[in-house]
This record gives C-alpha cells, sequence and structure tokens, in this order.
C-alpha cells in the first residue's frame, strides 16, 4: 500500500469492538466449539462468543466484522461504511461487505469478503486508535457518491458535527475536485444540504424524505421561550408556523427514562410550544419507513407540499428502511439514534 497517510490528529476517536474478538488459532477446540453453538466465526481466523453475537444490533455486528478484518489483515485501509463504522459514522443495518482501498492504480475487487476499491491517491487516509480509514471527509464523500441520497446525508451531517474544523464548504470541493467523476453529480444533491445541526440521524433522514414528500425546507434547531423555559425543536417551518420533532426509539424505551415520564415532559413541551405554533408534527423511524405517517403527521400538523413528490427516491429510502419493496441484509435496520 502506497496511500499517505495524514499526521494531523483526528477529531474522531476509534469505535472499539462491540464484542470480545479471539484469533481461532488461539482457542483449544474452536470447530468443535462452532459447531456446538458456543462460538461463532466472524470471519476466517477470527471467533467471537455466541452468546453475545446474538445480542448484537446489525450496526454492531458489522462493526465486529470490520475489528475481525483488521485482526486478519494489518494495516488495512478502511473506507465507505467499514470507515464510518470506526469512526463513528452512522451504519445502516448490516453492510455485506468489508470496504478498503486498494494500492492505487489497481482494480476494484471482491477478496475474502472484503469489497477492495481503486483509488487515485486523491483520499487522505487517518490513523484513529491505531486503524487506518479514509479521514471523514472523504468517507463522507465516498457515500455520498455511491449510496442512498438519505444516507449520504446522514453521514455527512455527523462528519459536521465529530469535526468543527470540517464544512459544507470542504465536502462540496472535495467532491468536485476528486479525480474520478463517478457519482459527483449524485453526490451534490447531498453534500449541499449537509448541515451539523442535524443531531441524529433519524433527523437527517427525516429531512430527505421530507423534501422528497415535496415539503418545504425547515430551519433546524430553532429556540423557543416560554415563561423562561428554552425548547429547542428539532424543526421549523416559520411560514406556516409547524413545529417538526423527530423522536428516536431510545426516547421511549426506558434506556434514559421511564416512558411515562418521557411522554409526560414531551406533553408539558408541547404545551409550551403550542404558544409559539400553530401545529406540531412527530414522528419515528416507523413513520419515516412507511412514509404515509410521516406525510400524515405533517399535513396534520398544517403544512403544505410546494413540490411534487419525488416517487422513485422515496421508493429507494423506504426500502432501505424497511418500510416497503425488497429489502436486503444491508439495509435491512436503521442506525440506533
Amino acid at each position: 500500500m502506497t496511500l499517505s497517510i495524514d499526521p494531523s490528529p483526528s477529531s474522531f476517536v476509534a469505535v472499539s469492538s462491540p464484542i470480545p474478538l479471539t484469533r481461532s488459532s488461539q482457542v483449544a477446540h474452536a470447530d468443535r466449539d462452532i459447531a456446538g453453538g458456543r462460538l461463532v466465526r466472524v470471519r476466517r481466523g477470527i471467533v467471537a462468543p455466541a452468546s453475545l453475537w446474538a445480542a448484537l444490533a446489525p450496526w454492531q455486528r458489522y462493526a465486529a466484522r470490520v475489528h475481525a478484518a483488521a485482526m486478519t489483515h494489518p494495516g488495512i485501509v478502511f473506507s465507505h461504511e467499514s470507515a464510518a463504522a470506526i469512526l463513528g459514522l452512522p451504519t445502516f443495518g448490516e453492510p455485506l461487505e468489508v470496504h478498503a482501498l486498494d494500492t492505487p492504480g489497481t482494480t476494484s475487487r471482491l477478496s475474502g469478503g472484503i469489497r477492495l476499491h481503486t483509488t487515485r491517491g486523491d483520499r487522505a487516509v487517518v490513523d484513529v486508535g491505531g486503524l487506518l480509514v479514509t479521514s471523514p471527509l472523504d468517507t463522507a464523500v465516498d457515500i455520498a457518491r455511491s449510496r442512498n441520497g438519505a444516507v449520504g446525508l446522514a453521514v455527512s451531517d455527523a462528519a459536521l458535527r465529530g469535526d468543527p474544523l470540517l464544512s459544507v464548504e470542504a465536502l462540496v470541493a472535495h467532491n468536485e475536485y476528486r479525480i474520478s467523476s463517478r457519482g459527483r453529480r449524485v453526490a451534490r444533491w447531498v453534500l449541499h444540504r449537509a448541515s451539523a445541526l442535524a443531531e441524529t440521524p433519524l433527523e437527517s433522514v427525516s429531512r430527505a424524505a421530507i423534501e422528497w414528500l415535496g415539503f418545504e425546507e425547515p430551519r433546524l434547531q430553532v429556540e423557543f421561550v416560554t415563561a423562561g423555559m428554552v425548547d429547542r425543536c428539532d424543526m421549523w417551518w416559520e411560514t406556516a408556523r409547524v413545529i417538526g420533532e423527530a423522536d428516536g426509539d431510545v426516547k421511549y424505551d426506558g434506556t434514559l427514562q421511564a416512558p411515562v415520564t418521557a411522554i409526560r415532559k414531551e406533553k408539558d413541551r408541547d404545551r409550551r410550544l403550542g404558544h409559539h405554533s400553530s401545529g406540531i408534527a412527530h414522528w419515528g423511524w416507523a413513520d419515516v419507513a412507511r412514509l404515509t405517517p410521516l406525510r400524515g403527521a405533517l399535513r396534520h400538523a398544517g403544512l403544505r407540499p410546494v413540490n411534487p413528490e419525488a416517487s422513485r427516491d422515496l421508493f429507494a429510502l423506504s426500502a432501505l428502511l424497511g418500510g416497503r419493496g425488497r429489502q436486503g441484509r444491508e439495509t435491512a435496520t436503521p442506525p440506533r439514534d
């Protein structure tokens, strides 16, 4: 590998493997334990406890597979979703392949479950916790060029949140100046809309869905003051005086607080925000996946479309999130907020 490594420190911290990984050569009876269901083969030569593996979410299994590839291929340079998994950027579902860069000038190919991508040497490589990955900027551009626009937007938004030195202008310029033009036009839609103000993957994906449904682009993270209390909403349509709230499942699953407490706080907050708005729309992952509930929530709050719906983009997004259409392993589950 002749790619150069950027010596400047990264603002990102490497995401560790979610479960312990062990080389099968270090286990006395690895094949027997795999056959007996005590171990699972993460990739050839790497095993993990089957009970821990079964408890992982899809994106966590993918992160474990990426770390397993790092163990079997020292010096590998991860890219695309694999770089995103190490950098802590959103990963949707459990991608089928680990992605890495090959020596400049070679041909892209699949080898041992690793998708090797050709490069012209115009990507920056950073060392994050001893692992080599494409920079957050390059990772965002790679995904914007090659994946669904909603996924690209979620990754780009997260990259901007994670690196205060990264800007929309830098993302746009890097896409234009890349030697290869493949995916350049597709990425423009994503990169021109990227914003660090979108605080979660659900907000980012919702922004894409809302535009494709024909609604006006909202302002993000607007604050309202009521009787000395400050409430910040996810989205605000000033002309229609409509507030939008993208509520991730973690808000109600008891992880942060009791569900009853979360619901009570939301009602109190909605009453305060009601002094400033004519309607408030709430939605979650399932509503975005099915689209009809999201459309209905926005209309019920008083928002009206200003453009025709982008049917092809909406169908692709719904299939991606498992709402309808064909659903593959790669896109079966959205990232958790």
